[in-house]
């Protein structure tokens, strides 16, 4: 049978941002995909090395602007383990309150979208309508709804009022209301079940093999979340990971469907205990020596490497995000899939471009 190539991106109206894919076509079925990525490749790291490390942490923060307060939190928890810093304890909360928030908006994003790509267009602005409530406690708490600069090295820039924590708790609530409402359609709807259930099927090996990360790795049964591992102030909650054992398209919607309510009982857990106190210390002298630091971002695993030779300036910052390491499961999953499954199979793991060219 005559084989077709045909470009997939990296402008698409299902796309949000520039993948490319060749996908290699026989009738109306991939029998291979070719990924081509560099669209935006901004040279970050690169960038570092000629910045003092504390202007880094606004670097490393547009990174992506979707989980930029992520990207600072595990810049600087790498730079704290090479200096032996110990932060205040209300510090590691107040993180754990902004990343759970950070978490709430990406995966609000990403379902918007995915309505979106269904052609269920008041279902996309009805969840974005949502987000939106989450955008606007980021901008009441640190002036800024996107890069929040709530991160340095040796705690946080900004504080939490009580007054701040009546609302989180207040909107957090009614929020898990409204999205219990239209969890039904996305969980439910005889049409979106025949274009997930099934669809882009991933085994438990194929996760493993791949060294896939996040809620795609949890949707095919790897209790994998990072945040298990008592990071920051984790390791002082209690909850246990969202995951599935299907493996398909419908699973990774469910999955990240039932992160959201975790986030929002890890918000609560982190402010029914935020301690008083201070929520930064001083912090001197020059970074020297290396140190890995690793974090669960919404879309899974984040690693930054870090390498300091005593000056103001970093010799190294080598960043690997979870779409990167997702990549690769996604050229697996699509030969043998149809052309009209490609836009949600390539939404399934809510790849941000942003972060895997930097």
């Amino acid at each position: 049978m005559t084989k077709t190539v045909i470009p997939f991106g990296p402008q698409h109206p299902v796309l949000p941002e520039p993948l490319q894919l060749k996908l290699v076509m026989e009738d109306d079925k991939i029998v291979e995909a070719l990924p081509s990525i560099g669209y935006v490749h901004r040279g970050l790291e690169k960038l570092v090395e000629l910045k003092d490390f504390n202007q880094t942490v606004y670097i490393v923060e547009r990174v992506c602007g979707i989980c930029s307060f992520m990207h600072s939190m595990a810049y600087v928890r790498g730079i704290e383990e090479i200096m032996d810093v110990k932060i205040p304890e209300r510090a590691e909360y107040l993180r754990v309150i902004w990343a759970e928030l950070a978490r709430v908006q990406s995966h609000l994003l990403w379902l918007g979208l995915l309505a979106d790509a269904f052609g269920f267009e008041s279902l996309f602005m009805e969840v974005w309508k949502y987000r939106e409530k989450i955008m606007d406690l980021m901008e009441m708490t640190t002036g800024n709804r996107v890069i929040i600069s709530a991160n340095k090295v040796g705690g946080m820039t900004k504080d939490l009022s009580d007054e701040h924590l009546k609302i989180i708790i207040s909107t957090i609530d009614d929020l898990e209301k409204k999205i219990k409402r239209v969890e039904s359609v996305f969980l439910d709807n005889y049409t979106v079940k025949q274009r997930l259930v099934g669809v882009g099927l991933l085994s438990y090996d194929d996760v493993r093999e791949y060294c896939t990360v996040g809620p795609v790795a949890r949707a095919s049964g790897i209790k994998m979340d990072l945040r298990c591992t008592g990071y920051s102030a984790y390791k002082y909650l209690d909850f246990e990971p969202a995951f599935d054992t299907a493996g398909d398209s419908y699973a990774r919607v469910a999955v990240r469907i039932k992160e959201i309510y975790t986030s929002f009982d890890l918000i609560r857990q982190a402010i029914s205990k935020l301690p008083k106190g201070e929520i930064n210390v001083p912090v001197r002298g020059m970074p020297n020596g290396e140190a890995i630091s690793r974090i669960e971002q919404p879309r899974g695993e984040a690693v930054y490497y870090l390498k300091a030779n005593g000056t103001k300036f970093l010799s190294r910052l080598k960043i690997r995000t979870p779409t990167f390491a997702n990549i690769p499961v996604l050229l697996k999953m699509l030969p043998g899939c149809k052309l009209a499954d490609v836009p949600v199979l390539i939404l399934t793991i809510d790849p941000c471009i942003s972060c895997t060219e930097r």
